[in-house]
């Protein structure tokens, strides 16, 4: 089993990639799709949680500084993750 997922039994992990394997693609790109959604509402709520009360424009920085390259996020956004946060 996985280390990272050491908290999955090998059991639960087959049952799991058996019931994947049998969605059709566009039922595994919503899942995605949704999974991806709720991580950017839990980053909002630490960013907020973390900052306070904040722009939105810079709830949408600090969010693009957790996915973007920091010398692009400097290039295009004028934003510094390593000096402003995440």
């Amino acid at each position: 089993m996985d280390p990272v997922r050491s908290d999955t039994s090998a059991e639960s992990e087959r049952v799991l990639v058996s019931l994947y394997r049998k969605m059709s693609p566009a039922d595994r790109l919503e899942c995605v799709a949704r999974l991806n959604r709720e991580l950017e509402l839990l980053a909002k709520s630490r960013i907020r949680a973390q900052y306070g009360d904040i722009s939105d424009r810079e709830l949408k920085l600090r969010l693009g500084a957790l996915r973007i390259d920091r010398d692009l996020m400097i290039r295009a956004c004028g934003w510094d993750p390593a000096v402003q946060g995440y």
